[in-house]
C-alpha cells in the first residue's frame, strides 16, 4: 500500500500515517505554556507520584546517559539527573514549543552543563547505535504513530545492557472502575482544558489517545517483539498508569 493511503488514529479520527506527526505536534504546541499546570489539574498531582516510583524503579546510577524520548518540559531528566551524580540527560521531544518551556524551568539552568534539548521523532531519532544507558518515554509513546518503530529505535540507541522505561495511561482491570474513570475523563478534562489554556480539542484528543492504547499485557508483548527482555509492569493508581520495564540483554 502506497505511504499516503496508510491511516492511524489521531484520537477517535482516522487519519493518515503521514498527517499525524503534525497533528500531534500542533496539540503540544498549543498546549506547551500551560502543560505542567494541566498535569497538577488533571491528576491533582498525582502524575508526581507516579513519576517518582518511575525513578524509585528504574534506580539512576551515577555517570549514566539518559535519553528521555517525549521529554518535553524535563521532568524525568530533572528526576533523574539529581539522584544520579554526574549523569548526563538528553532530552528530546517532537515539539520545539515543549523544550523551550522546559528550559525556562529553574532546574534546568541549575543542570545546563548535565543537560542537552533535541528536537527529534520517536521513531527516527537522531542518534547512533548504543549510545545510551537508558531510555525513558512518559505519557508520549501513545502518540507516536507507530509505537513498535519507536520501540525499535530505542532498543537501537541503548547500549548492551541499556533499559528501557515507559510510562503510560493504561487500563484499569475492574470494568466499574474503567467506566467511572471514562465518565471523568471525557466530562471533565477537555472542560478544564478549554478553561485553563483556551483549548478543549487537544484535551478531548489526549482523553481519546488514552483510550486507543493497548492494554498491560499487550504492550508488553509488543516490547518483547522490539528485542527486549525481562519485560516487566506495574499497575500504578489500580491501572490508571502503567510502568513498563525491559533491558537490552
Amino acid at each position: 500500500m502506497p505511504e499516503s493511503d496508510r491511516t492511524t488514529h489521531f484520537g477517535y479520527r482516522t487519519v493518515a500515517e503521514d498527517e499525524k506527526k503534525g497533528l500531534v505536534e500542533g496539540v503540544f504546541t498549543s498546549v506547551a505554556s500551560r502543560y505542567d499546570i494541566m498535569n497538577d489539574l488533571m491528576s491533582g498531582g498525582v502524575h508526581r507520584l507516579w513519576k517518582d516510583a518511575m525513578m524509585d524503579w528504574l534506580a539512576p546510577r551515577p555517570g549514566q546517559k539518559l535519553l528521555d524520548v517525549a521529554g518535553g518540559t524535563g521532568d524525568i531528566a530533572f528526576r533523574f539527573l539529581k539522584r544520579a551524580p554526574g549523569a548526563h540527560a538528553t532530552v528530546c521531544d517532537l515539539t520545539a514549543a515543549m523544550l523551550e518551556e522546559g528550559r525556562k524551568r529553574a532546574e534546568a539552568a541549575n543542570m545546563a552543563d548535565r543537560l542537552d534539548w533535541v528536537v527529534g521523532d520517536a521513531m527516527d531519532l537522531p542518534f547512533p547505535d548504543a549510545t545510551f544507558d537508558v531510555y525513558t518515554i512518559s505519557f508520549g509513546i501513545r502518540n507516536v504513530t507507530k509505537p513498535e518503530v519507536a520501540l525499535a529505535e530505542a532498543f537501537r540507541v541503548l547500549k548492551p545492557g541499556g533499559r528501557l522505561m515507559v510510562l503510560e495511561f493504561s487500563q484499569l482491570p475492574n470494568p466499574a472502575m474503567q467506566w467511572a474513570y471514562d465518565r471523568y475523563s471525557f466530562n471533565v478534562i477537555p472542560t478544564m482544558g478549554r478553561v485553563v489554556t483556551g483549548d478543549r480539542d487537544s484535551y478531548q484528543y489526549l482523553v481519546e489517545s488514552i483510550r486507543r492504547f493497548p492494554d498491560q499485557e499487550t504492550f508488553a508483548r509488543m516490547i518483547r517483539a522490539a528485542g527486549f527482555e525481562q519485560v516487566k509492569y506495574r499497575n500504578l493508581t489500580m491501572g490508571v498508569a502503567a510502568l513498563h520495564s525491559g533491558w537490552k540483554l
